[in-house]
């Protein structure tokens, strides 16, 4: 069996992740979450911004889908100078590999103003230091099959999807076995009479 496309595959999140750092006297709190998608992205950040609400800021940098995939790329100063956190941020998501992956880096102001060089170097300092807490899986992306087989055959079919990876999730007896399989994306099984 062939392996899925690379853009079906990719590292995720096992678990979140949360560090802190302090920079002069400013506290820069960075969260990884795992993310499926736009929407879950921004609600997984509403519920950081509800947890930390006296926060400053709640800067942040996402890829909610597979890393290559654009349509699912998002970043926010949310009040900094412009491109001083939320490129910083996204920046290290896009350079790490890790798709389905939100980091929000919170700050809570300490009376020093950092600059915009030095705004730009926390807010990235604190995503590299998230991110090297970070634990990761394979994500393979599957889809749903339907195979109609001889009932001789059923034994081979069976075998074929689970060297795939795939698994049986459901079958029909008829004049012949209908099997509903999941399968990595791409995936094509032998066929059998």
């Amino acid at each position: 069996m062939d392996q899925p496309p690379k853009h079906q595959q990719y590292l995720v999140l096992s678990e979140s992740a949360q560090t802190e750092i302090e920079v002069k006297r400013s506290q820069f709190i960075a969260i990884a979450k795992r993310v499926q998608g736009v929407a879950d992205a921004k609600q997984a950040l509403h519920a950081i911004k509800e947890t930390y609400p006296d926060a400053g800021h709640h800067c942040y940098g996402f890829i909610a889908g597979a890393p290559s995939d654009s349509q699912t790329y998002g970043y926010s100063d949310d009040g900094e100078p412009s491109g001083t956190a939320g490129k910083p941020i996204f920046t290290r998501v896009q350079h790490s590999g890790i798709g389905e992956l939100l980091i929000v880096v919170v700050r809570y102001f300490g009376g020093t103003k950092l600059g915009t060089g030095g705004l730009a170097r926390a807010y990235g300092d604190a995503a590299s230091e998230v991110m090297a807490k970070l634990k990761t899986e394979l994500f393979v992306a599957t889809e749903v099959v339907k195979v109609k087989v001889a009932f001789a055959r059923e034994g081979d079919m069976r075998r074929a999807i689970d060297q795939c990876q795939g698994q049986v999730i459901a079958e029909e007896y008829g004049a012949e076995v209908m099997l509903t399989a999941r399968v990595p994306v791409g995936t094509e099984l032998p066929v059998f009479y």
